[in-house]
């Protein structure tokens, strides 16, 4: 019997249903390979504090930590993150070693009664918790009452079919991955809603050095995802921003070139800039920290200062 057949892995992962649905697929695929595996759930400090938005909760690495911690204790092989929760920057002794082709990365117009953004009556009452979201929104149309959207996937969507909101914005790869796209009326295009940073791709993070790991989860990784979301994240380092500051980003492959897209808001939508060109694929950190740079030279360094200097955003993470 060969070492591909004869591994076991623990892999951690966050306790909500779409965590779940991602470990369980990673796992069905290692299972494939014929390997062991075994979920440890592990609730993370995001989990437990519900009733506060995400802007204002302040901990940086907030849904990662504490897999962290049982990675590094040697109570679990490997992690499965959405890898917009993962900071830019990983704590020493840790790696992501894959990270699987990308999901839709756009967001979703959720709504019982209306069919778009520009649809809704004026004052109209949309939950998101995504300072990026509503300043996007804000932006488009300045009237919307934006209301904190706390809660797993159902928890959502079951406020939303209680009227409590009128529309909200969620990603469009979770409400996928999990079937719920009944109440999605709205695929909304990245010119009118640029995306965070790595959503829609999952991490596969281990401890570094792990010598085996890296070559049994190989084929888990998707080269074209890997380089967009480098060069998102880099975007994202550059300007210091976490995944509840306003800033968004998205890259995708085209043909031999990489594209990238980004802007940096401020929350009340009254300033929006946006800046986009391509780049050289084999260097995605690079194409990421240009259009970094020059965001913030054209007006992106005074608008996240502001956004820092109000406390409404976390520290460096994305």
């Amino acid at each position: 019997m060969t070492l591909e057949t004869t591994n076991k892995f623990r892999i951690g992962s966050r306790g909500s249903q779409l965590a779940l649905w991602q470990a369980n697929h990673i796992s069905a695929l290692l299972r494939g390979r014929g390997h062991e595996v075994r979920i440890e759930i592990i609730h993370t400090t995001g989990d437990k504090i519900t009733d506060v938005p995400l802007a204002k909760v302040g901990t940086k690495g907030m849904f990662t930590r504490e897999i962290e911690e049982a990675l590094a204790a040697g109570l679990i092989d490997l992690a499965v993150h959405s890898l917009k929760d993962l900071p830019t920057e990983l704590p020493p002794g840790f790696e992501i070693t894959a990270i699987t082709e990308r999901q839709d990365p756009r967001d979703a117009f959720c709504s019982r009664n209306y069919s778009t953004i520009e649809d809704l009556p004026q004052g109209a009452r949309v939950g998101t918790s995504s300072l990026r979201r509503q300043a996007q929104l804000k932006a488009i149309r300045s009237d919307l009452d934006i209301h904190p959207l706390r809660g797993n996937v159902d928890t959502r969507l079951r406020k939303l079919e209680q009227g409590e909101y009128d529309a909200i914005i969620l990603a469009a790869s979770g409400l996928k991955r999990l079937g719920k796209t009944e109440l999605i009326k709205l695929i909304i295009p990245v010119e009118i809603m640029c995306p965070a940073a790595g959503q829609g791709a999952l991490a596969i993070e281990i401890r570094e050095g792990d010598s085996g790991t890296p070559h049994q989860l190989e084929f888990l990784n998707d080269p074209a995802t890997r380089a967009a979301t480098t060069c998102e994240r880099a975007l994202l380092n550059r300007l210091g921003g976490g995944c509840q500051v306003p800033i968004g980003a998205f890259a995708e492959v085209r043909g031999a070139k990489l594209y990238l897209e980004a802007i940096v808001a401020d929350p009340d939508g009254s300033k929006l800039l946006r800046e986009s060109r391509d780049g050289d694929l084999s260097d995605p950190e690079k194409l990421g920290n240009e259009v970094g740079e020059t965001l913030l030279s054209r007006g992106g360094d005074k608008i996240l200062e502001a956004v820092y200097g109000r406390g409404v955003a976390v520290p460096p993470q994305p």
